[in-house]
């Protein structure tokens, strides 16, 4: 009997479109010698599952459905939503409970890495850099020239529990900063504003075969525009490099980090992390990205390409493991 993999997708943030966009890549590149792959949209109003062109309703106490009048569950779940509740560990906490396998990281990891503030802390201690940064929350009282003091400017202002560029600014002076901190506020409850790190932007994907951590090529991100914003990542403002031109060595110290980063954070599936190397080769990570993007846009697809790796077979591996 072939596995039915529930292929998650949708969620509650502005990701939303972005998220469709990676299920259909997965759905598509999913082996269907192996497995039955379904799409299954959340929403905050509604679950839905299609089934031969057919949209039916979710029971959201245990997954499943009805068709014909029976009862219909999933084997395993793959959850590529991006922002809440799939990237966060709310939707694995609850696959957890309902003891449904999904090939994600877990809980923890989720919520760990979706708090960019927390999760840059955590891998301080494990000597990893990072930009310097301040956290604020929806009700602190915030000194706009302390924190321009402390940071210096140019600084980017993120939303602390968000994705794909959205509500993120940068600032290059101080009387712009409360309107890009209000606009970070409209993606989410905390916002967090960092130091500036000069340098290339690389990114290195990572994922587990069920037998060894498999790091792919380095990606190096050339920008049209002042950052790697939304319209960047998605609407062709940007020249992605696989591999990345860069020296040997550095390569390797970038996907050494990554591996690291993904044992350290006891991760699981593919993840991806960000980072800035700058004037002296000094490797910083921006981010940790648990449920990373899969669209035809997307860079660990690329990666996974300039790896001579077949998708269909990764995914079959992660599924599998």
């Amino acid at each position: 009997m072939k596995k039915s993999v529930a292929v998650v997708y949708g969620g509650y943030s502005s990701e939303f479109e972005i998220s469709r966009k990676s299920a259909d890549t997965i759905f598509s590149n999913i082996d269907t010698n192996l497995f039955n792959p379904y799409l299954i949209e959340i929403t905050k109003k509604d679950w839905i599952v299609e089934v031969d062109g057919a949209s039916i309703p979710m029971n959201r106490n245990d997954f499943t459905y009805l068709l014909n009048g029976k009862e219909i569950a999933f084997d395993v779940a793959f959850i590529t939503i991006h922002g809440t509740p799939g990237e966060d560990g709310k939707l694995q906490s609850y696959f957890d409970m309902i003891e449904l396998p999904y090939v994600n990281s877990g809980v923890l990891p989720s919520a760990l890495t979706f708090n960019k503030w927390a999760c840059n802390k955590f891998l301080n201690q494990f000597g990893i850099n990072t930009a310097k940064s301040v956290l604020l929350r929806v009700n602190d009282e915030i000194n706009i020239h302390s924190i321009g003091k402390e940071l210096g400017f140019p600084c980017f202002v993120k939303p602390n529990d968000g994705g794909s560029s959205f509500g993120i600014s940068k600032v290059s002076k101080e009387e712009h900063l409360s309107d890009a901190i209000s606009e970070a506020f409209s993606e989410g409850k905390e916002v967090v504003i960092e130091s500036t790190l000069v340098g290339r932007e690389v990114t290195c994907g990572v994922y587990n075969n069920g037998s060894e951590i498999i790091v792919l090529p380095v990606t190096e991100i050339l920008t049209e525009n002042d950052f790697f914003d939304y319209e960047a990542k998605y609407n062709g403002k940007s020249n992605e490099v696989t591999p990345a031109d860069i020296p040997n060595e550095l390569t390797v110290e970038i996907q050494s980090i990554s591996k690291k980063i993904y044992q350290t954070l006891g991760l699981n599936s593919i993840a991806r992390v960000d980072y800035i190397v700058d004037s002296k080769n000094v490797v910083n990570v921006i981010e940790v990205n648990t449920n990373p993007g899969m669209t035809a846009e997307s860079l660990v697809p690329q990666q996974v390409k300039a790896a001579g790796l077949d998708l269909k077979k990764v995914l079959t591996d992660i599924i599998e493991s």
